[in-house]
């Protein structure tokens, strides 16, 4: 790129990038998001001082709204690793206020990503070896049946309520939102997957009837929080390592996923594709991503996310051992400027470069930093 072609997609980047935006409550600076990316630095599930300087770091640069890396509810077997964060219990909140006060500190907003992990929790895995792995049919992400237990209506009902409570904590102590993880195969795109979920009661059946779990979910969310109290959810066509599968094979069948989510009360969608640039049903003749396709389907915000500000995909091994180099974003603003979406999540770039807002926002392209696995220190 020469340098005149540089200088036009650093004006376009800080023209379209730094416009605010606001969804519900939430007043955020920019349209710049740091995705969510799951750590292990929480002993016994308790966000330490560093914890809260990881997120303040990428705050102070001008990230816009930061969310957190998934946090396990307040449910036996929502997680399988001990140093993952957990959003229940006194120590761990305390430790999330700090995180918030120290975000807020530097101008950003956060929401925390909660989460449950469901069948992909392996027997016997911390924080609570002795709690069983469950989804909806007890039926791995791979098809093979018996993977964990099938869970009963008071399993389904001790969920919804620790996700609920969950939300309420998060408005309590300062978080400017929540985020539902329910996409890569985890429990909520469990209960939404035909794969995962064979159920014959109300949870189960068609794709309407399998999105019975999570809008309950959401709307008992609703009424722990504030109107205005912002509820995204994070949802993917993608499972797990299983990347060629799909929730919805066409539009319409999209719809009937995201329609009734919107009616319960989620307040923007965080559409997790591989790569932004993909068109996500080409046969329609539209190049729109998931992001754009979302938008168009529920009218609702969205955050696009995908291999932003890289040449290469996320793939199992994108942090372990893999490197990418630093990708023009000019193909992401050609989208944003036509408002295909209206936020946009950066993983792995935030990663490598804490600065990346700051570098973007202010025509310092040339100066961002390729990712590298082995030289991110310690992911901070």
């Amino acid at each position: 790129m020469t340098r005149q072609e540089n200088n036009t997609v650093s004006t376009r980047a800080a023209t379209a990038l730094s416009r605010p935006f606001t969804l519900g409550s939430a007043k955020l600076p920019n349209r710049i998001v740091m995705a969510p990316m799951t750590r292990q630095y929480s002993p016994d599930g308790i966000p330490g001082e560093d914890v809260a300087a990881y997120y303040a770091r990428r705050a102070a640069a001008g990230t816009g709204l930061i969310i957190t890396e998934g946090t396990t509810v307040d449910h036996r077997s929502a997680g399988y690793l001990d140093r993952v964060p957990r959003f229940h219990g006194e120590e761990q909140l305390a430790g999330w206020a700090k995180v918030v006060e120290a975000v807020h500190a530097h101008g950003g907003a956060i929401m925390p990503q909660l989460w449950h992990v469901g069948i992909r929790r392996p027997a016997g895995a911390p924080p609570f070896p002795d709690a069983p792995s469950v989804g909806p049919s007890g039926i791995a992400l791979d098809g093979t049946p018996g993977a964990g237990e099938t869970m009963t209506r008071s399993d389904i009902d001790a969920v919804i309520a620790a996700f609920a409570e969950a939300a309420r904590a998060a408005e309590r102590i300062g978080f400017d939102g929540v985020e539902l993880h329910g996409a890569h195969g985890y429990l909520i795109d469990q209960f939404l997957w035909e794969r995962t979920n064979r159920r014959t009661d109300a949870y189960g059946g068609d794709l309407a009837s399998r999105t019975a779990f999570a809008t309950e979910l959401v709307s008992a969310i609703r009424e722990k929080v504030a109107p205005d109290f912002p509820v995204v959810l994070r949802f993917s066509q993608w499972k797990g390592e299983h990347y060629d599968v799909r929730l919805a094979e066409d539009p319409k069948e999209l719809e009937a996923v995201l329609t009734p989510l919107a009616e319960a009360g989620v307040d923007a969608f965080h559409a997790s594709g591989r790569r932004y640039w993909r068109p996500e049903f080409p046969d329609t003749g539209s190049d729109l991503n998931i992001a754009g396709w979302t938008k168009k389907l529920t009218g609702k915000p969205v955050i696009t996310v995908g291999s932003v500000g890289l040449d290469s995909a996320f793939q199992t091994t994108s942090l372990s051992g893999a490197k990418a180099a630093v990708d023009s974003i000019e193909r992401l603003l050609d989208r944003l400027e036509r408002d295909e979406f209206d936020l946009v999540a950066v993983g792995r770039a935030l990663l490598a470069d804490p600065q990346w807002a700051e570098k973007v926002l202010n025509d310092r392209l040339d100066e961002l930093i390729p990712f590298n696995r082995d030289a991110v220190e310690s992911l901070h």
